[in-house]
């Protein structure tokens, strides 16, 4: 329901999981074991789990941006603090390494190694990342997380 919103919330450096499949018990007993906040749209999922003492933010709106506003508003309203580290790969949420452009030529097409200098590459799944024209867009929305 929110995938696009986790992995903007991973590439601003938020550690993020994002529960797929399983039940909203499993997902409440995850949110627990591990410390997380559990981010949803569903409000009877945030109900319920407002019942049982996980934290939970409900957030509103169609847009990432929408939501994003929402999410901090709602973390702001609740006193809770949330803390982005380093950007994180927005497919497995693992951390990012710099590469040079000899490892990027490697997997990536010259029309894109001939602009760019900047690389980086997930530790897990190995996927590439470089500011091509989607970085303005994302500098844009993540003005937003800055701002509050």
């Amino acid at each position: 329901m929110l995938g696009s919103l986790a992995r903007k919330l991973r590439i601003f450096g938020y550690d993020t999981l994002y529960f797929r499949e399983g039940s909203d018990a499993e997902l409440e007993r995850v949110a627990i074991a591990e410390d997380r906040v559990i981010v949803t749209a569903d409000r009877g999922l945030a109900e319920h789990a407002d019942r049982r003492g996980v934290r939970v933010l409900a957030v509103e709106g169609q847009s990432d941006r929408a939501r994003l506003e929402s999410l901090l508003a709602q973390a702001r309203s609740s006193s809770l603090v949330l803390r982005a580290g380093s950007p994180r790969c927005a497919i497995c949420n693992s951390s990012l390494e710099r590469v040079g452009r000899v490892v990027a030529e490697e997997s990536l097409p010259p029309a894109v190694t001939t602009r760019h200098r900047l690389y980086y590459r997930c530790t897990a799944c190995r996927k590439l990342y470089w500011r091509g024209g989607h970085w303005r867009r994302l500098r844009k929305l993540s003005a937003i997380v800055k701002q509050r």
